[in-house]
């Protein structure tokens, strides 16, 4: 099987891009699997550091080399969002594919240290783990929200420059980069007046000639993050323009929100909870059944093919 830079390296090449999606139980990751060997499409599962503690890294790393070995499917495992160092040790120990060292709520200078460090450090245990850092802030939570994270950079002014990029990629030596370009993490959502319920709403546009002019200028491939709730269009042009690899998490937990609360109203007296997260058998919808939608939707999309 190829290694994760060979996929990110083919989806530039083909103007793709590889879809990253977090799961915090069995059931997100079925699903995710399940879409991604019925698109025949490489994919990586992210664990978040509250993800990772709850699952636990070497689980969760047993799991995807368990599910490699059995298929030989191009899943791969990524350590999203670590902010300490001693987390970014454990990822690289425990087999992970890649890791993304977050100091982008830092100064710059600091976030360049940190990073440095946190690179240096994750490659002394496994020279072949891929690094990623952040430059520009765009909030932290992937959850619903009423309004724009405060200091989240969505206006140009804001957003990472080709030279701050360039020089954060020049003295942390990542092998990525997750610039702020418009993205936020989290949906932005409508409550009614009454407090009871909620629409979805479009997140900011992303601005695409930014991420053109710091593809062009980083030599390294781009990822995006805060994928959620982001345009179909936007989508697409970042794809040409530079981002290879995508992020969605939020929509994936409000997927199993929905799914689970539905599997509970449909059915009052199931207890077995490998029935309630992820029985294939039933008809109704279900957890599982719910992400896999979402992320097949999002796959297609990613990979042109739809």
């Amino acid at each position: 099987m190829y290694s994760l830079i060979e996929a990110i390296r083919r989806a530039e090449k083909n103007k793709v891009a590889v879809g990253h999606f977090n799961i915090s139980e069995f059931a997100a990751f079925r699903a995710i699997v399940h879409a991604a060997r019925e698109l025949n499409v490489p994919v990586i599962i992210g664990t978040s550091e509250g993800e990772a503690e709850f699952i636990g890294m070497e689980q969760a790393a047993a799991l995807v080399g368990s599910i490699r070995e059995e298929t030989g499917h191009p899943v791969y495992l990524n350590a999203d969002h670590m902010r300490d160092l001693e987390k970014v040790k454990a990822a690289a120990s425990a087999g992970y594919d890649s890791i993304i060292f977050d100091g982008a709520g830092l100064k710059f200078e600091e976030n360049i240290r940190k990073t440095k460090e946190a690179v240096e450090l994750a490659k002394s245990i496994n020279p072949d783990v891929l690094m990623e850092g952040e430059v520009g802030y765009i909030g932290t939570s992937s959850e619903l929200l009423d309004s724009v994270p405060e200091g989240a950079a969505i206006t140009e002014k804001d957003m990472t420059t080709p030279e701050e990029a360039t020089q954060f990629v020049k003295e942390t030596a990542v092998d990525l980069l997750a610039p702020a370009v418009g993205e936020i993490h989290g949906m932005l959502v409508r409550r009614s007046s009454g407090g009871e319920g909620m629409k979805s709403a479009p997140n900011p546009n992303l601005n695409i000639e930014r991420i053109k002019e710091i593809r062009e200028a980083v030599g390294v491939p781009l990822v995006l993050h805060g994928g959620s709730g982001v345009s179909d269009d936007d989508f697409i042009e970042a794809i040409y323009a530079g981002i290879s690899v995508i992020h969605i998490n939020t929509e994936l937990r409000v997927a199993w929100r929905t799914g689970l609360e539905k599997m509970l109203k449909e059915n009052v007296s199931e207890i077995a909870p490998y029935k309630i997260l992820s029985d294939p058998k039933r008809k109704f919808t279900d957890p599982e059944e719910e992400v896999y939608k979402v992320v097949l939707k999002r796959l297609r999309l990613f990979n042109r093919l739809i």
